[in-house]
């Protein structure tokens, strides 16, 4: 069997993720391939590393993208970081929380986990008291959870962790490209995130950042990293100056990657960080105006992703579908203990803007008018248009 020409339907990606890639991005995905040695495409590596370290806020020589997504990047901080016997704190307050504890006990680690109600942020006076008292060799975290739209602080982490002589391990997949995040400022030494969302790429490569701290923890390993392919020490050779061969990179997505960054800088990261939250101020007055009320409270929730609480009586399942078949638009279901009980919107990197947000409160009106909810015609729209003004 020969399959049909490939033609999938158009979709505006308002999810968690993926997100509607830029067009530029695509447009640099059609340039022709080189090879993964060629002096050409190390240049164009060269330049990736350079403005991903700008993105990032940090001048951490051991900065660049693995081939591969977000959840490997969050593998890979693990396994190079931990050896069997070290201790590592974990806070989970959702589904990647819980990920990260997961990832982190297969090292052979000893793990100490802390649980905070899902929706909610941990009170950093907590963490400070755990890492005092457990002095971990590392202690991870999510900045950013997707699952429940809660943005976790991370002020004076970074440096309690130096003092204590822990390394800080936190998960910006989410956050990098959508708000404020300055790798060095913040005092962290390991930090992952992905391609799709914030940045405006496709799926399938994991930005990481190791601090002097981290590699120098690297270097002291008394055993070999767990996994050969997300050893940090061969990756750096292929990304750093001997060049030596590792994997075939993904040369196309390392375009992408480097075009994407290109937008970002242009646009300026403060700028950038105002447009995601000036879109979520609109989105939010919009969803409330509906009777969607959000999981995370005002301080400390997302800009770039709202999970909001699924209305008594209205259907998870079907209603995302007639979003996606009569208006073509993706919004994701909720995760772990949301699971049928939330929705979560995000507007990330490319998707962030007006048009988005007036899209996916006009189809909302409709689909939750549909299921037997009384909103009133326009009432979305009309609150997004007063926000903006």
């Amino acid at each position: 069997m020969i399959a049909s020409q490939l033609t999938p339907n158009v979709r505006l990606l308002l999810g968690p993720g993926p997100s509607d890639a830029h067009p530029r991005v695509l447009t640099a995905m059609t340039t022709p391939l080189l090879g993964h040695l060629d002096p050409q495409f190390l240049e164009i590596m060269n330049e990736t590393q350079v403005m991903l370290r700008e993105v990032y806020g940090t001048a951490n020589r051991l900065t660049f993208p693995i081939s591969a997504t977000g959840m490997a990047g969050m593998e890979a901080c693990f396994v190079n970081l931990l050896e069997p016997g070290d201790s590592v704190v974990v806070c989970a307050k959702g589904f990647f929380g819980n990920r990260m504890i997961d990832i982190a006990e297969r090292t052979g680690a000893r793990v100490i986990a802390l649980q905070q109600k899902w929706g909610e942020a941990f009170d950093l006076n907590r963490i400070f008291e755990v890492l005092k008292r457990e002095r971990p060799k590392a202690l991870g975290i999510v900045s950013a959870e997707t699952s429940t739209g809660v943005s976790q602080s991370l002020e004076g982490l970074g440096d309690l962790c130096r003092e204590l002589g822990t390394l800080l391990i936190v998960d910006c997949v989410t956050s990098l490209g959508c708000t404020p995040l300055k790798l060095d400022e913040l005092g962290i030494d390991a930090a992952f995130s992905c391609s799709q969302k914030g940045l405006g790429c496709p799926p399938g490569l994991s930005p990481m950042s190791f601090s002097d701290r981290a590699v120098a923890a690297l270097k002291a390993r008394k055993t070999k990293v767990q996994s050969w392919y997300l050893d940090m020490t061969a990756i750096e050779s292929y990304w750093g100056g001997d060049r030596s061969y590792h994997h075939t990179a993904p040369i196309s997505m390392i375009y992408a990657l480097r075009e994407g960054l290109r937008i970002v800088l242009e646009e300026g990261l403060a700028a950038r960080w105002e447009r995601h939250r000036r879109n979520h101020l609109a989105l939010k007055a919009g969803l409330e105006a509906i009777g969607l009320n959000y999981i995370a409270a005002p301080e400390c929730r997302l800009p770039q992703l709202n999970a909001v609480h699924i209305p008594a009586g209205v259907e998870d399942i079907p209603n995302r579908k007639r979003m996606l078949t009569d208006f073509g638009i993706e919004i994701g279901g909720g995760l772990g203990d949301f699971k049928g009980k939330a929705w979560r919107i995000g507007l990330m990197g490319y998707n962030s803007k007006p048009s988005s947000v007036f899209q996916v409160l006009a189809a909302l009106e409709m689909v939750l008018r549909g299921a037997g909810v009384k909103v009133e015609p326009g009432s979305g729209i009309g609150a997004a248009e007063l926000a903006y003004g």
